[in-house]
């Protein structure tokens, strides 16, 4: 496969465990360990388990204590079966196949062999680790991966480089559908090496418009649902919970004039919109609290949930699911806290995370693909456009999107009595964060897609 002869390739690594990376192999940048085993897995039609949750850590270090979870990876970040010759003979079958997208069905009948057994008997291999020497140590930095369980399914073959200038000029009217959690590692790559080279350039001209009418969508008028409390005043559980309620109740019903205003509301059905909020409409009000209305959540609010004092009871009963979804929503706080999400960059999530095409029951799939994919390059061109120097900002906040679905998943799962208890620790911890920051400008702030 290509390789690279400069000296910068020493800065690039692996997509799957983090090593040095030696060139382009299976149609993404990997490492010669990497390549290795995702070919021997693939010609010898190996099928794998893992003792654990399988979400096993990948590095250099690491990636042989589970075969399963580092061939998932392979499959998850882009790796290509198909470019491996069929002879089982050194070099790549098609040099010009890039990486690819598989849906989870795909994936699930490769991982447990049903891809297979047509052609051969299945073998079932141990995590013994499958030794490698070939990659290089030099000690690379392992990055934080957002869960397998996150990602989200897609059916399309992406380019290696992003898109070119051509592409984006058609990108309206392309069909192409996205993937969450293996894009941004692509556009990371590209970043990283020189493909996406950051200069200064104007915004494309389908683009401002397009997100001019995004942020003309919103709602940001600040939230009526009272939350000043009189000092002195202790909070029960039961009036912290009414007051979540209340403001949930006032967030969706800012979600629902939202679709009415959207600059596509005519281009679907009212049963799809039906759907799509059915399915969505916790991840919009958590992107929401996190972005445009983040000044109030952790400032009034906050101050609201630190005047109830919960019992020793609810402190002792605080579930698991309560904890993971407790630690996930403060990492998440701090990223958006560091990343000083714009409006504009927040109007273009909320409708690529809204407009998603793999949600059951929708009845027009097409569509909803092209306009995912339309606002998905519109945020991609405004990043790159409004901070030419953050070349890793717009697959950063992209990546935010599957935690955001992540957290809303997993928050269905905390007993309502113990939501009062998780956003008092929440809003706690984040606050607390905020002091120490200080004195930095809130999470969204406002940039004209215009300048």
């Amino acid at each position: 496969m290509d390789t690279w002869e400069d000296d910068s390739a020493d800065q690039r690594t692996c997509l799957i465990c983090g090593d040095r990376a030696t060139g382009l192999h299976y149609g993404i940048i990997s490492c010669e360990g990497c390549k290795g085993f995702f070919k021997r897995s693939i010609c010898n039609k190996r099928v794998y388990r893992c003792s654990r949750d399988k979400n096993c850590e990948m590095s250099r270090k690491q990636r042989n204590r589970c075969q399963y979870c580092r061939l998932l990876k392979c499959l998850q970040m882009g790796m290509n079966r198909k470019a491996i010759r069929e002879d089982g003979m050194p070099g790549g079958r098609n040099k010009s196949i890039g990486p690819v997208q598989i849906t989870e069905e795909e994936i699930e009948r490769i991982m447990s062999g049903q891809e297979f057994k047509d052609e051969a008997p299945e073998h079932t291999w141990g995590n013994n680790g499958d030794s490698d020497h070939s990659s290089p140590s030099n000690g690379a930095s392992e990055g934080n991966q957002p869960s397998p369980a996150s990602t989200l399914s897609s059916n399309r073959s992406v380019e290696m480089n992003g898109y070119t200038a051509a592409l984006r000029d058609q990108y309206i009217n392309t069909s192409m559908s996205t993937h969450y959690q293996l894009l941004p590692h692509l556009f990371t790559y590209a970043a990283q090496s020189g493909l996406l080279a950051p200069q200064p350039r104007s915004l494309y001209p389908q683009s401002h418009p397009l997100v001019l009418q995004l942020v003309g969508a919103e709602d940001l008028t600040p939230l009526t649902t009272p939350m000043l409390i009189e000092d002195g005043y202790r909070v029960t559980q039961v009036e912290l919970f009414a007051l979540l309620c209340r403001l949930a109740d006032e967030l969706l019903f800012r979600q629902i004039a939202w679709i009415k205003k959207l600059p596509f509301f005519c281009e679907l059905s009212i049963e799809d919109y039906t759907c799509l909020l059915s399915s969505t409409w916790q991840e919009l009000i958590l992107l929401a609290c996190l972005t445009i209305y983040s000044a109030q959540i952790f400032g009034d609010l906050a101050d609201v949930t630190a005047k109830y004092t919960p019992s020793d009871d609810e402190l002792q009963g605080f579930s698991e699911d309560g904890m993971e979804v407790m630690e996930r929503l403060i990492y998440l706080f701090r990223k958006f806290h560091q990343l000083k999400i714009s409006n504009e960059e927040y109007a273009c999530m909320k409708a690529i995370n809204f407009l998603n095409q793999d949600i059951r029951g929708l009845s027009n799939v097409s569509q909803l693909e092209q306009l995912n994919k339309r606002y998905w390059y519109v945020c991609q061109d405004y990043a790159e456009y409004k901070y030419p120097h953050q070349p890793k900002r717009f697959p950063e906040i992209m990546m935010c999107l599957p935690e955001i679905r992540c957290i809303a998943g997993k928050l269905v799962n905390v007993p309502l009595e113990q939501l009062p208890l998780l956003f008092k620790a929440v809003l706690h911890s984040c606050k607390s964060s905020l002091s120490s920051y200080r004195s930095g400008p809130s999470p969204c702030v406002t940039a004209s897609a215009g300048n």
